[in-house]
């Protein structure tokens, strides 16, 4: 009875940590994502360190924590870890307002993001197959694009053939005022 169990979202040679209500917009938090994302860990630590960026301190716990879930929970060799992957969601928004003249109202919405950072060892059969897909995904992207280009071209419409009849001259009579003293 009861239900089944759910499978793992990881392999033995990963770990993960997921952040929940991040005050931030996904927007702003995905670029921050795209900064550590491929890097080693050591390489995104240093970048989160001397990031500008307001939540890259948030961020930075959460790779710490992920770096602590490889160690602990996975038994996994720090020094080769690698951000395989993080995304970032979009959690609630909170609405409020602003009043404005005349009695009327201005809307303000306080996003929230979720983060999700997932590390894999380097050298892994994991991240090999993942590096792998990718180029695969892109090769076949590409090929797509060629064949698009390819059926646009046979797509376009073909000149008219002339007829063997010239077609008729019809001249426009103009309805303007100054046309008709012009004609007189």
């Amino acid at each position: 009875m009861g239900q089944a169990a759910n499978p793992k979202r990881t392999t033995a040679t990963e770990a993960r940590a997921f952040a929940k209500t991040l005050r931030v917009t996904p927007r702003k938090l995905g670029l921050v994502a795209g900064l550590i994302q491929g890097k080693t860990a050591a390489a995104a630590l240093n970048a989160l360190t001397f990031s500008r960026r307001r939540i890259a301190g948030d961020v930075k716990k959460l790779l710490q924590s992920a770096i602590a879930n490889a160690e602990n929970n996975h038994r996994l060799d720090i020094d080769k870890l690698i951000v395989s992957e993080a995304s970032v969601g979009k959690a609630f928004v909170m609405k409020r307002f602003s009043a404005r003249g005349r009695g009327k109202s201005a809307g303000i919405h306080k996003f929230f993001s979720n983060m999700t950072i997932i590390l894999r060892e380097a050298g892994t059969v994991g991240s090999q197959q993942a590096k792998s897909e990718k180029n695969t995904a892109k090769k076949s992207a590409d090929k797509n694009d060629g064949e698009k280009t390819v059926a646009k071209k046979s797509t376009a419409k073909a000149p008219k053939e002339k007829s063997a009849k010239p077609a008729a001259k019809t001249t426009k009579k103009s309805t303007s005022p100054n046309a008709k003293k012009e004609s007189k």
